[in-house]
């Protein structure tokens, strides 16, 4: 069964295992989200929820928006983000969504926009090796030759060079969960996800399992 949830990520942590392995995890904090919207097949063509997380002050949501929210009678919020399910029917507006969707062993997918770097070098952005260092070199962290000079005269696309790095839309497969807290609404992840801290993950099944 397909599913699906936003979280904010809280930070980075480790705990122990029940044999006393040290395992670092993400911890995300999961919903609890509403549902605000039921899409079928008869009314838009296709089965999907749409899911609102973190609630949001009614004097910075605009009419069309707070129109949307009223109309499901929810509470105004931050974040909308729709998931495509074949069993949408099975979810109501109002509905809550917690962390328990989820359990600990499952193989989740997690989507988010990676830290932008800023403008970054060719050695920094894509891993390059530097020039030599002495011995009269002038060349130290350039990207590198462009290619020939007289053919084919030109810089073929998808060459590594200096550019705009991170702030990308990221997704890592496969991640497990390790633990759930229903209590805190917490979700802890084996590894890491993309982004900084407080931004916002989408957590799916994994795709590829």
């Amino acid at each position: 069964m397909k599913k699906g949830i936003l979280t904010k990520k809280i930070g980075m942590t480790q705990i122990f295992d029940e044999n006393g392995n040290l395992i670092p995890v993400t911890v995300l904090e999961a919903g609890p989200c509403e549902v605000v919207q039921v899409k079928t097949v008869d009314n838009d063509g296709y089965d999907a929820v749409q899911i609102g997380f973190a609630d949001k002050k009614e004097k910075l949501v605009n009419k069309p928006t707070k129109g949307h929210f009223d109309k499901a009678d929810v509470s105004y919020k931050k974040y909308l983000k729709e998931f495509r399910l074949d069993n949408a029917s099975e979810y109501e507006v109002g509905q809550t969504i917690s962390a328990d969707i989820f359990a600990a062993g499952e193989k989740v997918d997690a989507i988010g926009t990676s830290k932008g770097k800023g403008y970054q070098g060719a050695i920094k952005r894509h891993g390059l090796s530097r020039g030599p260092m002495s011995h009269g070199s002038k060349y130290h962290r350039h990207a590198g030759s462009m290619g020939s000079s007289a053919s084919p005269a030109k810089v073929f696309k998808g060459k590594k060079l200096p550019g705009q790095m991170g702030n990308e839309r990221v997704t890592v497969q496969n991640l497990e969960i390790v633990k759930i807290d229903v209590e805190k609404n917490l979700i802890l992840i084996k590894g890491a996800v993309p982004g900084p801290k407080k931004s916002m993950i989408t957590l799916k099944n994994s795709v590829k399992v």
